[in-house]
């Protein structure tokens, strides 16, 4: 069995090169995501083409992930850059501020003094400093430091528990969403969303600015802010898929809260036939070090048993020192965490109540291919919903999805334990069928004598139209 779990990299000074990013594709990234939070909009459409020649240099389809900023909830800059706090310290967070010292500072977010009240609880640099607000004075907030250390120039902040009222969508963010269109990004990753209006503003966005190049992006909600837990089932429909994204999530619900939400936002993923992404220090520790610790080796072999689709570096691969050897260790582990997954299908069907033709046909596959221990599940496939449904089970049988299109190519990229081929379309159904064992052939997927299920649509070439099983003794 190859590699079910996939690999999102992020990319930056460290990867920035065809060289890094094609060992890092061969190492087994399948998905390249491009931080808006930094650099300039020439900056990613130039990091988009040299990903596109990379992967076609490779011989394979990787997708990218263009990842929104959000609203910048962070303090200002500091005349000498940084200063020390300490517990017991007074100090103002000041919206009218240009530039900090020892006893104030500046902040991005203006509107801060009207979404906090005396006793708060202000986070900053990712839970490190905490301060507790005394009062609030204009455009002033008055705090005392709980919990001093380091703060330096555009550090973030959360209010413990959430309720800032910034909203997920900035000026910054729509023009970015241009940008990403102009290269036709796969997946457009929404930063700090509230509900579902979010993400639905989102994916209007996105698809006004893709309509002249004929494109649609899949939409990515990372679950961040403390007010989208409850009304998560919501942001679930509204979206193609979840990024566990427990750096902010952490600092407003607490560490201590994240595991347990982790798995049941990837279980509510799953059940909603949505996909998943599990992100934030995940190897953080090779970001300097050639090797990870123990821990982050469990972190990530429990996401996969979790069931994400996917985990997720950070610096490690944008900034670290160690960009492919952290892709390889993160492959490795996903590897070794998979052949442990106990496969119990049956169960999946229990109660399982089929909404379309297309998505009783892929659960039929499923079952099929499972009772009679085949090769392979195969789906020809235009738009990749029947590999999508597909992939939402646990399965130890290869999910081989063949397409004419190379958007949904790079769409599937993500998706758990399917793997992607391009097939030519036909409209002669025995012709895409003998070409579609020819490609598994060729690449060793399957060899004559082998039992497969086939999954296609009649006529041939329409968009969600599966119809059509057939279980295939290759070669005969």
């Amino acid at each position: 069995m190859p590699r079910g779990t996939k690999i999102v990299a992020t990319i930056g000074p460290a990867s920035n090169t065809p060289e890094i990013l094609t060992r890092m594709f061969v190492a087994g990234v399948n998905v390249v995501r491009l931080n808006f939070s930094h650099g300039k909009a020439q900056d990613h459409i130039d990091r988009a083409a040299m990903v596109r020649e990379a992967a076609l240099s490779c011989g394979r389809e990787v997708a990218i992930m263009a990842d929104l900023q959000g609203p910048k909830i962070r303090i200002g800059k500091f005349e000498q850059g940084r200063i020390e706090l300490s517990n017991g310290d007074k100090f103002i967070l000041d919206a009218d501020c240009t530039m900090g010292n020892q006893e104030r500072v500046g902040l991005d977010y203006k509107a801060l003094p009207r979404d906090v009240k005396p006793n708060d609880f202000l986070l900053l640099n990712d839970g490190l400093i905490v301060l507790v607000v005394d009062r609030i004075i204009g455009s002033e907030i008055h705090t005392t430091v709980k919990i001093g250390g380091e703060l330096s120039n555009n550090k973030g902040i959360n209010r413990q528990g959430g309720g800032l009222t910034a909203p997920a969508l900035t000026s910054k963010d729509m023009e970015d969403i241009k940008t990403a269109m102009s290269f036709q990004a796969d997946y457009i990753a929404v930063s700090f969303p509230k509900n579902a209006t979010d993400m639905e503003m989102a994916r209007q966005l996105s698809n006004i600015a893709g309509e002249p190049y004929g494109h649609k992006p899949m939409m990515i909600a990372k679950i961040e802010r403390a007010e989208a837990i409850p009304l998560l089932q919501e942001i679930l429909d509204a979206s193609d898929g979840i990024m566990v994204a427990r750096g902010d999530l952490a600092v407003e619900v607490g560490n201590a809260a994240v595991p347990a939400l982790q798995k049941r936002m990837i279980k509510m993923a799953r059940a909603s036939n949505k996909l998943a992404i599990t992100a934030t220090q995940m190897m953080e520790s090779m970001i300097v070090n050639a090797v990870p610790t123990r821990a982050e080796v469990s972190d990530v072999a429990n996401a996969v048993l979790d069931g994400t689709d996917a985990v997720m570096t950070s610096a490690e691969t944008a900034s670290g020192k160690y960009p492919v050897e952290t892709v390889e260790m993160m492959a490795a582990v996903c590897l070794e965490a998979e052949k442990s997954h106990k496969c119990e299908l049956d169960a999946d069907f229990l109660n399982v109540q089929f909404t379309r033709i297309d998505q009783s046909i892929a659960y039929g596959a499923l079952f099929t291919a499972y009772h009679l221990r085949v090769k392979a599940i195969v789906a020809l496939t235009e738009s990749g919903s029947t590999t999508l449904w597909m992939s939402r089970h646990n399965i130890d049988i290869p999910l081989i999805a063949l397409t004419p299109s190379r958007t949904t190519q790079r769409k599937i990229a993500l998706y758990r334990n399917v793997r992607t081929y391009e097939l030519p379309y036909h409209a002669d159904r025995d012709t895409m069928l003998a070409n579609a064992e020819a490609i598994l052939i060729d690449n060793k997927v399957v060899q004559k004598g082998d039992t497969i299920v086939v999954t296609w649509g009649e006529p041939m070439g329409q968009v969600g139209g599966t119809n059509a099983l057939k279980i295939v003794r290759v070669g005969e």
